[in-house]
């Protein structure tokens, strides 16, 4: 864990200084997108799950994306007990524990029923929660945000893992470099804030990603292609403050954990929605490409790396497989 530092203290005296010193009855929730019903599913879910808290007497306040800080500076507040929730990557919980990473596996999940069968009867939220909750972290949810993820550039058509070829995509990390290299193009790590300007000046050619995200963050002006692969759930995760979580009253526990239930259903709900997606995208001036089966099967059969050379061991992909089952 990183220490804290002076800019995430000063920030959070800032924020207490406007919710008032009975800051422990206010939930305060870091947003990892726009405030957007329509377009973010993400949003969906924080927004669902502070009105659930709302309405059964505890009090919520979104905080705007970036207005606490950045990814990394949300952990270190939530693992101090300084923020009660923050929308994240899974990567933030990927840094404690890696078993997150099965949620990132390509081509492994049918769909996020599967999703949510693995995480839940098949008892994998509960294991990551083991190793991550003694690290101050407890991860609420997995949230969806959109259909699964594809893959967006501004420079060709992408029929075919043969035309990814000469691309530079921009990584989350590095074993998403080596799903790229498998593809047969090239990666670089860039962060979020930093990719629309990375798109347009070619320091990368394009991302992985749901369909919505060019819409929700305005990349259509240079954003051109986009290729239908689903290649794997597009998710996020809602993390909490363990010591806050525990500290709670028996009472206020079961609204949280109701919250988060009533979250889970907006969310899903709102994915179903979210057909109409492509169709924004045309007309916003993307082109799609929307591969037949043989298209498919040709990125899933070279994406052996992400398996074989990626942060899980085959233990932990075994135990993915077991939970999702067939």
């Amino acid at each position: 864990m990183k220490k804290h530092s002076l800019l995430t203290g000063a920030l959070m005296a800032l924020a207490l200084a406007f919710t008032g010193q009975a800051g422990q009855a206010q939930v305060k929730i870091a947003l990892d997108s726009p405030p957007d019903l329509q377009g973010s599913g993400s949003y969906v879910w924080a927004h669902a799950f502070a009105e659930h808290l709302k309405a059964n007497g505890m009090e919520a306040e979104e905080f705007q994306r970036g207005a606490l800080g950045g990814d990394d500076e949300l952990l270190d507040q939530v693992s101090q007990g300084l923020l009660e929730v923050s929308m994240s990557p899974l990567n933030i919980v990927g840094s404690i524990d890696k078993t997150i990473y099965g949620l990132r596996l390509p081509y492994f999940f049918d769909d996020m029923a599967q999703v949510d069968k693995a995480l839940n009867e098949g008892g994998m939220l509960g294991k990551i929660n083991a190793a991550t909750t003694a690290e101050g972290v407890r991860v609420l949810a997995v949230d969806t945000v959109g259909q699964a993820s594809g893959i967006f550039n501004t420079k060709k058509p992408v029929k075919s893992v043969a035309d990814m070829a000469g691309l530079r995509m921009r990584a989350l990390d590095e074993s998403q470099i080596e799903l790229y290299r498998a593809w047969g193009a090239d990666g670089t790590i860039v962060s979020w804030a930093e990719v629309p300007n990375a798109l347009q000046t070619g320091v990368a050619d394009g991302y992985l990603n749901p369909a919505f995200v060019p819409l929700l963050f305005g990349h259509t002006d240079f954003i051109k292609f986009y290729t239908d692969a689903a290649v794997s759930p597009s998710l996020r995760i809602a993390i909490a403050s363990e010591d806050w979580y525990q500290g709670l009253s028996d009472d206020e526990r079961a609204i949280v954990d109701g919250a988060v239930v009533a979250a889970n259903k907006a969310n899903r709900d709102w994915l179903k929605s979210q057909d109409a997606v492509l169709e924004k995208l045309e007309q916003a001036g993307v082109q799609i490409e929307r591969l037949d089966a043989a298209a498919r099967e040709g990125f899933r059969a070279v994406s052996g790396p992400a398996y074989e050379n990626g942060p899980l061991s085959a233990e932990q992909i075994a135990e993915w497989e077991a939970a999702k089952g067939n």
